[in-house]
Parts: structure tokens; C-alpha cells; sequence
């Protein structure tokens, strides 16, 4: 897998291949058990979720929602120094709290911001770089696909799961401002003009700002599961960006639905394959052999999850964050469980170890997204991203040694 990783070959392929010829070489398990396996995984109630969410944030893209979002970040934040950076991460979090999604964020935002900063002289390698990173929240903030997935694999409540993001996505956020801030008063980057006061800014974003509100209370309010919730936030976005805001047309919710089923395709089919692949890793008892072996290296639960966080690191430099998170989860989940950590709280952690994979050279996808947006070379993006990247390393390491920040809100639930 990691050879045919390293020529390029799409992570699904690979993964299927490598299960493949594992198994020409395996007598006791037919090759069929790949396609079998596949389409069990595939046939989840939960997993519906990922392609309705999908398709909301697309709809909510397409249909002027992000636009009203940094309308409303820019009369929040955009007078303090370095407005326009500020206005950036708060409207990717307000994105994230809608969409589910890293890439979709960047590039949501991105298509707005990044021509605004260097509009006003921003450098653009750091334009590009925050938008990037500040685009990591769309995972974290609830709703979140890879929450939806790590619920699934795990069998912890994906409710939990999105009630464990909620704080440390705000956490991330204002950290990555207060860096904003730092590096914006020491270059002398301009504040943001204020172009509409912030009750008008609040009246045209309320119906976007109702999306999270409708799935989080009706999932904790017993009206729906998540996979309806994310239907409904689907008719949802169709309705507002239809007869609300009134930016979608026929063309435009054909270009929604055409997004949307494109890069579900291509996760459903890496989701398939991926759990072909976790199944036969269980089949061999790899993680059984792993855990003991990691178990063996310490016995301090503190230094095991400092070892598993530079695993998932080091993992989300190469591997795609769902890939990572189907093939990991039955690996790494009962070492974590034997050493006492609450399935939830390491969800959330491993959310977010592979979230910063999405901005680490050399396959951060949110990099690809924001070079492409931005037209600053991957080399230069790369080098730009660093000091982010080490905020972003210093709050996973807060949220793992400290899991009160990420379980705070689940335990006055349970």
C-alpha cells in the first residue's frame, strides 16, 4: 500500500490492491471477501449522513450562505489590526458549523477571502496558509463527516461526537486569530473596512446560522438521528439559498448536486475499500498485535497517547483523514480503551491529529484547495503553513492531556 501510495496511485486503489494481492497469497481467506466486505460497509444507515452533508454544504456554497458568513465575520472582527485575516477564520468557523468538511471550507471561503487580503496587501502565502489551516475547523466544528465515520467504525453515539467538537473547534479558532493577530500587527496589515453594521450583517445571516442549531436540537431533542439531521439540512439549504436568498437557480443546483455526488463517489468508493481492508487487518489479529506490542513500549497512559498522536501525524502527512480514520480506528481504539480513555474523547483526538494531516506537505488536501484558489506554489504554501501547523499541534496536545475541554459538554448530556 505504501509503494502504491508513494506513485500516486488514488488512496481507494490502493488499498483495494493491496488487500488484493494480500490475499492471492492468503489460503485460508478468498479473494472475494473484498467485495463482500465492501458492500456490507456500505450498507449502513449512518453512513447515509456523508453524502446528505455533502450535499448541503454544496448547496450552502452555491447558494450565497458563505457569502452572508464573512459579511457577518467582517462586522464582528474585521476592525481589530489584521481584520481581514480574523473576518477569514471566523467565517470558516462559522462555515464549518454547516458544511462538515475541510476542503469545502477552503475553498467556500477561500474564493472570498484570499483575493480580499491580497487585495489589501496581504502577503499572499499567508493569505493562503491561514485560509488552509482555518479550514481544518470544518471537520471539528459539528456537523463533521469524519465524526460520522469514527462513529460508524467505533460504535460510539455520532450525537457524542458532534457535541465533543463543539469547544475545541472554538478553541482552535481563536488560537489560530490570536497568531493572526501576532503576525498581523508585526507586518502592519491593515483592519477590515466595515461595510454593514453588524445587526443587518446578523439579519442576513440567520437563516445559515440556523443550520446548526436545527441539526444539534434535533438530535439532542430525540426528533431526528443524525443521518436525518443531515437530510433536513439538506432541504434546508435548497429552501433558504432557493426562496430566501434566492441564488439558486436550475443551473446552479445542478452544479450543487454534480459536486456533491462527485466527491461522494470518490469517498464511498475509498470508504468500501478501506473496510475491506480494516477487516482483514482483524482477521490477522494485527491490532491485537499491535496493541500489545504498543503496551509493552510504556505503561504510562501518557506517554502512549503522546506515541499514537506522532503515529496520526505522521499518518495524515501521507493518508487521506477518512482513509486514515476507517483503517486506525480498530487498531488504535483498544489500546486506548485498555489504558482507560473514554472512546469519545479519542475520537475527538484523532479528529484532530488527522485534521492538521489536511495542511502537512506533502498531501494536505486543504494545500491543494488553497494553492489552487490562491495560485501560490505548493513549496511556498508549505513553508508559509508551519507556524499554524504548531498552533495546531499545541491544541491537540491540550485536548488530549486535558479532556475536559472536548468532554465537558457530553458528560452534562449523559
Amino acid at each position: 500500500m505504501t509503494i502504491l501510495l508513494a506513485l500516486s496511485l488514488p488512496i481507494g486503489i490502493s488499498l483495494g490492491f493491496a488487500t488484493a494481492l494480500t490475499l492471492v497469497y492468503t489460503d485460508s481467506v478468498p479473494l472475494i471477501m473484498i467485495a463482500q466486505n465492501a458492500f456490507a460497509a456500505l450498507d449502513s444507515f449512518p453512513l447515509l449522513a456523508i453524502p446528505f452533508f455533502m450535499l448541503a454544504g454544496s448547496l450552502m456554497s452555491y447558494g450565497g450562505i458563505s457569502k452572508r458568513l464573512v459579511t457577518l465575520a467582517n462586522a464582528m472582527v474585521g476592525a481589530v489590526i489584521g481584520g481581514l485575516a480574523m473576518v477569514t477564520v471566523t467565517a470558516c468557523m462559522f462555515f464549518a458549523a454547516i458544511s462538515g468538511s475541510g476542503p469545502a471550507t477552503v475553498s467556500a471561503i477561500g474564493s472570498f477571502m484570499i483575493p480580499a487580503m491580497k487585495a489589501k496587501k496581504y502577503d499572499d502565502d499567508f493569505a493562503a496558509a491561514l485560509t488552509a489551516v482555518a479550514g481544518s475547523i470544518g471537520v471539528i466544528i459539528p456537523p463533521s463527516i469524519p465524526f460520522v465515520i469514527y462513529g460508524v467504525v467505533s460504535g460510539v453515539s455520532v450525537g457524542e461526537m458532534f457535541v465533543s467538537g463543539i469547544i475545541p473547534g472554538i478553541v482552535i479558532g481563536l488560537s489560530l486569530m490570536a497568531l493572526s493577530y501576532r503576525i498581523a500587527k508585526k507586518k502592519k496589515y491593515p483592519r477590515a473596512e466595515k461595510n454593514v453594521a453588524i445587526g443587518h450583517a446578523f439579519k442576513e445571516a440567520w437563516w445559515a446560522l440556523m443550520v446548526p442549531v436545527i441539526i444539534l436540537g434535533g438530535i439532542y431533542g430525540g426528533i431526528f438521528t443524525p443521518t436525518e439531521a443531515a437530510v433536513v439540512a439538506s432541504v434546508y439549504a435548497l429552501f433558504i439559498g432557493k426562496y430566501v436568498y434566492k441564488e439558486l437557480d436550475f443551473n446552479t443546483i445542478y452544479d450543487a448536486f454534480k459536486d456533491a455526488a462527485l466527491v461522494n463517489g470518490a469517498t464511498t468508493f475509498m470508504i468500501g475499500l478501506s473496510m475491506s481492508f480494516a477487516t482483514f487487518l482483524a482477521m490477522e489479529q494485527v491490532p491485537a498485535r499491535i496493541c500489545e506490542w504498543m503496551l509493552s513500549l510504556s505503561s504510562s497512559p501518557a506517554m502512549i497517547l503522546l506515541i499514537i498522536n506522532i503515529l496520526l501525524l505522521t499518518v495524515g502527512c501521507f493518508v487521506d483523514n477518512i482513509s486514515s480514520m476507517i483503517i486506525l480506528t480498530p487498531i488504535l481504539l483498544p489500546i486506548v480503551t485498555k489504558i482507560g480513555i473514554d472512546p469519545v474523547h479519542f475520537g475527538l483526538v484523532m479528529t484532530v491529529a488527522l485534521a492538521t494531516g489536511f495542511v502537512t506537505p506533502p498531501y494536505g488536501a486543504n494545500l491543494f484547495v488553497a494553492s489552487a484558489v490562491s495560485g501560490v506554489n505548493m513549496v511556498r504554501l508549505s513553508k508559509a503553513v508551519g507556524p499554524f501547523i504548531l498552533v495546531m499541534i499545541s491544541c491537540l496536545l491540550l485536548f488530549t492531556y486535558i479532556p475536559s475541554i472536548s468532554m465537558s459538554l457530553v458528560w452534562m448530556l449523559r
